[in-house]
This record gives structure tokens, C-alpha cells and sequence, in this order.
């Protein structure tokens, strides 16, 4: 179930032709609400891809109707046609789901240097049959097509006082602290305004995701989004919620750790 555990999800994984071995590559996850509030952390390189330009642009209002995600192609050092095609998948989304496009956000994984016309269009079609099957259920299909080298998808769930977190997460490689080569969504139905949803997210990456290393690595691409729909109708106690979704991340990073390329050993200082 992972990001469609929490009430108030859809989501969906398809093919859309940019991973060579046709395997799901693009990823939708909707919040239907009845709150839209988001939060999100970027990775702290200088070097940034175009996506996370898009999305710490239109995550600043503290509200995200959906987030769009492909793996297969980083659009990282694609210059000013790279920014537009963010740009654009995040309004074919928009257009598809009767939303603004700034409340769409972005996340785009896989080789450097990768976003030409074909792989702009193999977005904009996947976006398109994503939003044509999303589902309650379609957590582990979006889960699935944000994987590049992992080699199984990342998910967790926690539930307690009638509101539930989920989320997904992937990476492999370029780990390192300061978060990762992750792409991160945690959605939960608890009620929590744009204030409170990012004091809790930084402060769970802080001590999980940021921690995380495995070969001294940092990417460009790194994004953990946090989608609240409070469809639960619960607020959540603060220190409750904050260590439940601690909890997920110290989950989501110990896989990503645990599927890290090339390791042998896995070491976790407590």
C-alpha cells in the first residue's frame, strides 16, 4: 500500500518506454484531500536538476495537489529546455487532474544528462496513463516505477490514533549524507497545517536520511516529500506524529542502505 495507506491517496505506476527494459518508470501520486498540505527537503548540493528547481519553487505556499515522479533519466544538466520540461509535466498533470500547475511538484531520477525531445514526451505520456489508472491501491505499482538500480521498491506504514503515515523511497547509489540519491514521498491522512508538516519532515530527515551514507556520493536530485490530506479528520498529537514519522524514515533509510551498491557490510550507530 505504502503512499495509498493513508486515506485521502491515489497513485499508479506505468511504462512509458524510458527504461529500456520496459519496466514501470513513471509515477503519480494524487492527494485528494480534503487538505492539500505539503512539505518537502531538497538535497543540499549546489548542483540542483531541474526538477528540484520546479518543485522547491512550488512547494513554498506549503500546498501540493500531486507529485509526478520518473525514474530512467535525471533531467539534471539539461540547461533551460530541461527546466520546461518539468515545467510542462508538471501542467500536463495539472491539466489532467483540473489543478493549478504550481501545486504539482517533480521529481525525476537516473542518468545525468538525460532529457532530450524523446524522453520530454515518454514523461508527458506516462503522466498521462498514470493519471488514467490511479487507484487506492496503486502504491506499490508507483513504489516499483521509481526504482533505478534498486533491486526491490521501498515502502512502510505506520498507523496509531486513527491517522496513518505511508511512504515510499528510492536509491541505491550516491548516498551520502546531506540526504541521498533518494527520491522520498510520505503521505499521511493526519490533519497538519504547512507549519507543522515541515518542523516535523525536517526534523525526521535530520536524524535518518540525513545520516545516510554509503559511498560519500551526493547527487542532484534528492527530494522527501511530505502529502497530508487529513482525510482521517484527526490531528495528531505533535510528539506522536513526529516519532511515528521519524519511524517510517529511519525505515525507508535503512532499506535504501540495506540495497546500497556494491556493500557488503551494513553499519547503524545507535
Amino acid at each position: 500500500m505504502s503512499v495509498t495507506a493513508a486515506q485521502g491517496f491515489v497513485a499508479a505506476g506505468v511504462a512509458a518506454g524510458l527504461k529500456s527494459t520496459g519496466k514501470p518508470d513513471v509515477a503519480l501520486v494524487v492527494n485528494r484531500g480534503p487538505q492539500k498540505t505539503a512539505a518537502a527537503v531538497f538535497t543540499s548540493n549546489r548542483a540542483k536538476a531541474n526538477p528540484i528547481i520546479w518543485s522547491a519553487e512550488a512547494i513554498k505556499d506549503g500546498k501540493a495537489e500531486a507529485i509526478v515522479l520518473n525514474s530512467g533519466g535525471a533531467n539534471c544538466f539539461t540547461g533551460s529546455f530541461g527546466f520546461q520540461t518539468s515545467h510542462q509535466t508538471a501542467e500536463k498533470a495539472a491539466e489532467l487532474l483540473g489543478v493549478g500547475a504550481v501545486d504539482v511538484l517533480v521529481c525525476s531520477t537516473g542518468l545525468i544528462g538525460t532529457g532530450d525531445e524523446v524522453f520530454r514526451q515518454k514523461v508527458l505520456d506516462g503522466t498521462t496513463a498514470a493519471a488514467a489508472e490511479l487507484s487506492a491501491d496503486g502504491g506499490e505499482s508507483a513504489a516499483r516505477a521509481i526504482m533505478t538500480t534498486d533491486t526491490v521498491p521501498k515502502q512502510a506504514t505506520r498507523s496509531e490514533g486513527g491517522w496513518t503515515i505511508g511512504g515510499m523511497a528510492k536509491g541505491a547509489g550516491m548516498l551520502a549524507p546531506g540526504l541521498a540519491t533518494m527520491l522520498v514521498v510520505i503521505t499521511t491522512d493526519a490533519e497538519l497545517t504547512p507549519d507543522e508538516a515541515d518542523q516535523h519532515l525536517r526534523a525526521a530527515t535530520r536524524t535518518t536520511f540525513d545520516r545516510l551514507d554509503s559511498d560519500g556520493a551526493m547527487s542532484t536530485n534528492d527530494q522527501v516529500t511530505l502529502l497530508a490530506s487529513g482525510a482521517s479528520g484527526i490531528a495528531a498529537d505533535a510528539d506522536a506524529f513526529r516519532a511515528a514519522l521519524t519511524d517510517v524514515c529511519l525505515d525507508l533509510a535503512t532499506q535504501l542502505m540495506g540495497d546500497a551498491e556494491g556493500a557488503s557490510h551494513d553499519i547503524l550507530i545507535t
